[in-house]
């Protein structure tokens, strides 16, 4: 099963060194152990645009879908047999980055 495991941050910024030398090491340890699907990270919020084509046109608004105090800053995709494994795969994610992940199954 494949489980997205989004970095959430309340800060813009990159990570330090040390953090992208642990994420590093992470990432290398998921591709080793048959885990690592895909992996980024994103720009800060300010960057964003929302498209909604729901309407006769399209709409375009410039900024993030929601003004919040913290914000999606990266994820992984991550392939683990069971939520067990994808938790404690995330723990270890989350201690690489130095920031709060949620896990969500993809369906």
């Amino acid at each position: 099963m494949q489980y997205l495991v989004s970095v959430i941050y309340d800060t813009a910024g990159l990570a330090t060194p040390d953090e992208q030398a642990a994420i590093d090491v992470f990432n290398d340890r998921l591709m080793a152990e048959g885990h690592w699907v895909f992996a980024g990270g994103l720009a800060a919020p300010s960057s964003a645009t929302v498209v909604d084509n729901r309407g006769e046109e399209p709409m375009f608004t410039d900024g993030p879908f929601l003004e919040s105090k913290e914000y999606l800053a990266g994820f992984w995709i991550m392939d683990a047999p069971d939520l067990d494994v994808a938790l404690k795969l995330a723990a270890e994610g989350s201690k690489a980055c130095n920031r709060k992940v949620e896990v969500r199954p993809i369906l």
